[in-house]
């Protein structure tokens, strides 16, 4: 293995390098830095500097830099990359979800009485939601989230959904085909129009994806190809809700429109799978929706056998899994999707990172954006051997230390 340095362009006099040492296990996600697909060192050292990773090897060789920050042996990882999450959202489904543990099924229709709480909510009261929901990802060492809107299905509401998402992240995803509006119940071709007209026209501006809820209960195949066709002719990129109640033409079309990824991939023919495998479309896999409706859970080693790219994440929403605990989707996912420990991180952080095209982030490598996560552990395995666990010791995010 090799130790690398680079040189990056100093930042603010104002803004100390900092020499991260004694740290017992790394995992950089960078095989020319250490060994295995997570490029793991150990007795190891990172510098950074003006919010970017500059040195990573081993802590004997470290050099110096202006403030020093010991380990003390516990492992360090990428922070996670949250690449599927709904948080700009007013209200609670407490009742749906008592509901359904009491033997309800889940329906793609209870997104509903969202929309209808978040049309009544004040911008301010959605703004202090998303950044309660953010800081929350944020204590549990996530560095990076995606936020859809989806819950206004009115011009004027999906544009502010994503104005304010927009303060809070820059990838920000067009969901106004989440279901059709109440309002176009009898006449869901014309909400189509709308999504992919004037709706489109007010959200394109805050928005860097475009996304299609495409499955029974919400939109069809035509519908969907639709609604993500007319998004890239606006310059946005397409990510896809597939295949997560049923079969369906999900997944064959994130492919085929060359979308960053296929999220959910419960339901998967055997062409699906060779179709992402043959594809840079990522599967990104919800587990905390299975867990939260009770249903089978995808299955990650069908993928991973395959080839195909994984990502994890959380699916925060307040209806079909309310957590924003990436650690927990990586315990539910080694013990019910066939996923190792090792496989089950580096589709937590690298994973969620080629699912929103972010070369910067999900790595600790020289001119990678520095956030990092410091467990109060010797190893990233804890985060499945000891599920439910508060393991976070640190966070750092674009080199400030935010915990």
């Amino acid at each position: 293995m090799s130790t690398h340095s680079t040189t990056v362009a100093p930042g603010s006099p104002a803004a100390p390098s900092t020499l991260i040492t004694g740290i017992g296990s790394l995992v950089t996600n960078d095989t020319a830095h250490g060994t295995g697909p997570l490029g793991l060192l150990t007795d190891a050292a990172v510098v950074i500097d003006a919010g970017t990773v500059v040195w990573v090897g081993p802590a004997g060789a470290a050099p110096a830099a202006d403030e020093r920050f010991d380990a003390g042996g516990r492992a360090l990882l990428p922070g996670f990359v949250d690449s599927h999450a709904h948080l700009v959202f007013a209200g609670d489904r407490t009742a749906e979800f008592n509901a359904r543990m009491s033997g309800q099924a889940y329906s793609a229709g209870g997104i509903r009485t969202t929309v209808a709480a978040t049309r009544a909510a004040t911008d301010a009261e959605l703004d202090a939601n998303l950044a309660r929901f953010v800081r929350e990802a944020l204590h549990q060492g996530t560095t990076t989230v995606e936020c859809k809107s989806g819950y206004g299905l009115t011009v004027e509401d999906e544009a502010r959904a994503l104005r304010i998402a927009a303060g809070h992240t820059p990838e920000t995803t067009y969901l106004g085909a989440h279901v059709v509006a109440p309002e176009f119940a009898d006449d869901p071709a014309g909400y189509v129009d709308l999504v992919t007209g004037e709706m489109l026209d007010a959200c394109a501006p805050y928005a860097r994806w475009v996304d299609v809820f495409c499955e029974n209960g919400a939109f069809d195949g035509d519908q969907a190809r639709a609604v993500l066709t007319a998004g890239v002719a606006r310059g946005l990129t397409p990510r896809v809700h597939a295949n997560q109640l049923s079969y369906g033409p999900g997944v064959q079309l994130a492919v085929e429109l060359g979308a960053a990824s296929a999220d959910h991939c419960t339901h998967l023919t055997d062409e699906d799978v060779a179709a992402l495998a043959g594809s840079a479309t990522v599967a990104t896999l919800l587990p905390g929706a299975e867990f939260s409706t009770r249903a089978a859970y995808p299955d990650a080693r069908r993928l991973l056998a395959a080839g195909a790219t994984v990502a994890l994440s959380t699916d925060c929403n307040p209806g079909s899994s309310f957590t924003s605990s990436m650690a927990f989707c990586i315990a539910v996912a080694v013990r019910e999707m066939g996923m190792t420990p090792d496989e089950a991180v580096h589709a937590a952080t690298a994973g969620g990172a080629r699912a929103l095209r972010r070369p910067d982030v999900g790595l600790i490598a020289p001119g990678a954006r520095a956030d990092l996560l410091l467990l109060d552990a010797p190893s990233h395995v804890h985060l499945a051997y000891r599920p439910g666990v508060p393991l976070t010791a640190a966070v750092w995010r674009a080199g400030v230390r935010e915990l």
